[in-house]
């Protein structure tokens, strides 16, 4: 469907398989290859510019390696909660702290997104709301014990059980949640 881009060999710079999927929903034909990037940003930042920025330095790996025809996709998705950032738990103890923050709150799933080619270079970010009811001790053990949340911002997947049981409403796009703002991001590749 989206023929403008059909010279060029679209890279998918992510190991998730949640991002995997959707891509692949879109009908598009993808590799996937990662770079190791210390995904480090200035404390200066907040909110939507730290996804972007992790984005952008996620795209940046790959320039000296890109040729004319490739096209690299790169993401990164963080949870805020008042001004707090919460990334991927580092161990279990995070998970549950993680959790106990979001229960019976709101809080900002944000994700940023760079498409690079050669020659050009396109950002976004995307916001959604989530609320959680209040989650018991027992809720979040049983999450973490049965779902392992440890590559997921914020210790939860929307898609999960977690999300099954605990979200009781979102503002804006499910997708991005899930880690992927994949009709943002199907606009910004069909004018790329």
């Amino acid at each position: 469907m989206l023929n403008n881009l059909k010279n060029y060999h679209i890279i998918l710079a992510s190991q998730s398989p949640r991002r995997h999927q959707m891509l692949k929903e879109l009908g598009l034909d993808f590799k996937i290859q990662t770079k190791d990037v210390e995904e480090v940003y200035p404390d200066h930042l907040k909110g939507e510019e730290i996804p972007v920025y992790l984005a952008k330095l996620k795209a940046e790996a790959f320039v000296l390696d890109l040729n004319e025809k490739e096209l690299v996709i790169t993401a990164d998705t963080i949870v805020c909660v008042d001004d707090m950032v919460l990334g991927k738990p580092k161990d279990r103890a995070d998970a549950v702290e993680m959790l106990k923050t979001l229960s019976g709150r709101s809080h900002q799933v944000i994700s940023g997104v760079c498409l690079k080619s050669k020659h050009k270079e396109a950002s976004f970010s995307t916001t959604t709301h989530v609320h959680f009811k209040e989650l018991s001790l027992d809720e979040i053990d049983y999450y973490i014990d049965n779902y392992k949340p440890f590559d997921k911002a914020g210790a939860y997947g929307i898609q999960e059980w977690i999300g099954f049981v605990g979200i009781d409403g979102i503002e804006g796009s499910y997708f991005n949640v899930v880690g992927l703002p994949i009709q943002r991001l199907y606009q910004e590749l069909s004018t790329f």
